[in-house]
Formats: structure tokens, sequence, C-alpha cells
């Protein structure tokens, strides 16, 4: 399976599993839609758009950096409308971007409120309202959400309601999207890590430093993404991964090699079910 003249549109694709999902389909030749906010470099955080497009160049594929604020239909629409015009349609849309506050309610102010829900639910619904008109003329059209099961369990609400509620949002526009252009043979799906993946969130806003030596790399959520976008997309719809168990399925038994550090335990990420095994010779904490 090669992606190869796809056509893939990925927000947030500028750093982080974004950029890694962008990375791993170029390798096949495909054009890679970069949009994402970032322009001008960071303090902190690595990447831009410009220098995502220039290692999808290096790795074989075309791409067209763009400034995107998802927050914003007018720059979505644009963006899209952008995309069509140089590569001539719209194959996969994956929606990664994505806003985090892991604070209880008493310590959300509202402006974060805001900004996590202007960003993952509204912004994956509006994303994915602007690229189905397109996705509807492609030959195999995935939609892919970086969100996790819906599962509702009070300890992943207790904690972090708003930011869960945001999350769960875009879960929520898989299983609805899912279901209403099923007879479009459009797939909606979602796809989440089973433990901490080594991005700028897990070491900024969540562990720092030695937390990312219990990561993941992010190549294993692009190499599931990878495979997800093979299966054919009127038979595979509205399914809740998780990225080892989807993998081991696909026939992929060594996951070590996506281990930041061998020698670390694995740190478990939020929202996965209890009943949730974690595929043989993988051991989580």
């Amino acid at each position: 399976m090669s992606l190869s003249g796809k056509t893939l549109f990925i927000t947030g694709a500028s750093r982080g599993i974004g950029l890694s999902i962008a990375l791993r389909a170029a390798r096949d030749g495909a054009n890679i839609v970069v949009a994402a906010k970032t322009a001008d470099p960071h303090p902190k955080l690595p990447g831009t758009i410009y220098t995502a497009a220039d290692e999808i160049a290096a790795a074989g594929g075309q791409a067209l950096p763009l400034v995107v604020d998802v927050r914003d239909e007018a720059s979505v629409q644009s963006a899209v409308d952008q995309a069509v015009e140089r590569f001539g349609g719209i194959d996969i849309l994956v929606n990664n971007a994505s806003a985090i506050s892991l604070t209880g309610t008493l310590s959300t102010d509202m402006k974060r409120y805001d900004l996590m829900h202007q960003v993952n639910t509204r912004g994956t619904f509006l994303t994915s309202k602007a690229c189905i008109p397109h996705l509807k003329k492609s030959a195999n059209p995935h939609v892919l959400m970086l969100s996790p099961p819906l599962d509702m369990s009070p300890r992943w609400f207790g904690g972090h309601v708003a930011y869960t509620m945001a999350k769960f949002g875009m879960s929520m526009c898989v299983l609805g999207m899912a279901e209403e252009f099923r007879s479009d043979g459009i797939a909606f799906n979602a796809l989440w890590p089973r433990t901490g993946i080594a991005t700028a969130a897990i070491q900024f806003a969540l562990t720092g430093e030695e937390g990312l030596r219990h990561c993941r790399t992010p190549e294993i959520m692009a190499d599931a993404a990878h495979a997800i976008f093979g299966k054919p997309s009127r038979e595979f719809t509205g399914q809740f991964l998780i990225d080892d168990t989807f993998l081991y399925g696909e026939g992929v038994r060594e996951f070590d090699k996506y281990r930041v550090d061998p020698t670390a335990s694995l740190m478990p990420d939020f929202f996965v079910p209890e009943d949730s095994v974690p595929p043989p010779g993988v051991v989580i904490g």
C-alpha cells in the first residue's frame, strides 16, 4: 500500500505527531498540506511550517506550507481552497491540532477553556466540514482524528473536565460523521496512543525533559496512521483505535523500536480504557 500521489491535509503538522505522519506519507511520495500556526520560530517549541515543508521534500513528498488557525473559518477555507488548487483535491484529512490544559474547574480560566474547545472540538468540526466536499471525490477518502476512545469513566473527567470535554468532542465528531457520511464512503476514525508520546506537549505541558524517557516516539502513531489510510474507506470507519493494539493486528511484533529509552518504564497515556490490554510483550508502567 502506498500513498504516492495522495494529498493529505494535516493540521498542526509543523512538529510532533502531525509532522511524523506527514513524513511517513512523504516517503511514499504524497502531497502534504502543512496547516499550522507557526510561521516564525518559537523560543521553546521546535519547527515551523517551512522547516516541516523542507523535511517533507527531503523525505520524497511535495509540501504546501500554509499558516492556518483552525479556530477561524476563513483561514481554514482559504487553506482548503489553496490545497485543491495546488494538488487537485484532498484524499486524507488529519485533525491533529490540539490545545491542552490539565487543570481542574476552579483553576481553568475561561480563556483557556475557550481555546481548548475552539481548537480541539470546533477546529475538528470546521476543518472536516471544509474538506468533506473534496473528500467525496476521492477514491479512498479518510479522516483521522487524534482523539481518544469515548470512555465515560469518571476518572478521565474529575481532574480536568474542560480538557476531557474538548478531546471527547473530537471523538464525537468521529462517531457522528462516520455514520453521517457512511454512504459517501468517507472513513472517519480516531487514533490514540497507549503511552505518552515524546512531543513538546509532554515536555513543556506535562512532565518535563525526564518524562520523555518514558515515552514512545511519534513514529508509532505515524505507522499506525499510514496503515489506517490503506484500509478501504467504505469498510473501515467509526473505529476508535489504540496505536499498538491496532499495529499488532496489522502484523507488527516489535514495539521496543518505538521507545525513547528502552531502559525506562513506559508512561501510560490518558483516556486508555482499563479493558484495553497491551499487545503481548508490552509492559506499561
